[in-house]
């Protein structure tokens, strides 16, 4: 059986809503002079920087930063949304559009750059990485009561590891010199024989012990 789809009531409020808003920005900027395509820009740059500054908002209160300057972004496109809405509704007449408004429109793709270019590349405050935690070093006390300092205790050197095959090699040049002089190699001789640094020739001598 096929499940019949339901609309989200608010979706459709929302694509409603955005429609008349769209309209009524592209209405009042053909009134003021930007014809053609420049006032279907008009409420796309508003609806954008709208956008922008909400996600912008979001981030830096997600981040615990300040967010003014998102809200004041975000202030200045819901007030072009909002006044186009309401100047549309009759208090304007949109054959004999005022200068003042004409100024406005006509700023409003300088205004629209700018803002959406500080929201944009306003870096994030990185919190500094916490501070490596200092070695305790123990004290011991002098006769009187006074503590002295206590040297902290140098790093274990790494453990060299020989790897299998250059052991198996090891074997037998080990054997070959006791077979030859009839004593065990000494560590130099295999470090020589080997060409290996003198630790990892420690390394091999005390596991062909």
């Amino acid at each position: 059986m096929t499940r019949l789809v339901r609309p989200d009531a608010v979706l459709v409020q929302a694509v409603i809503a955005g429609a008349l808003s769209f309209a009524h920005m592209h209405d009042l900027a053909e009134a003021a002079g930007q014809d053609g395509w420049k006032a279907w820009a008009y409420p796309v740059s508003v609806d954008l920087l709208l956008v922008a500054a909400w996600h912008r908002l979001r981030s830096l209160r997600d981040a615990g930063e300040p967010s003014r300057s998102a809200w004041s972004w975000f202030a200045v496109a819901l007030a072009a949304s909002l006044g186009a809405n309401v100047a549309t509704a009759g208090l304007l007449d949109l054959r004999d559009v005022p200068d003042w408004l004409r100024i406005l429109v006509a700023g409003w793709p300088a205004l629209a750059f700018l803002g959406g270019t500080l929201l944009v590349h306003r870096p994030t405050t990185a919190s500094a990485p916490d501070p490596e935690p200092e070695p305790v070093v123990e004290r011991e006390t002098e006769p009187g009561g006074q503590s002295a300092p206590v040297p902290a205790l140098p790093s274990p050197a790494p453990t060299v590891t020989a790897p299998p095959a250059l052991v198996a090699h090891a074997q037998k040049i080990a054997a070959e010199h006791r077979t030859r002089t009839g004593s065990d190699i000494d560590t130099e001789t295999l470090r020589t024989r080997l060409s290996v640094p003198h630790s990892l020739a420690e390394a091999i001598a005390a596991q062909l012990a």
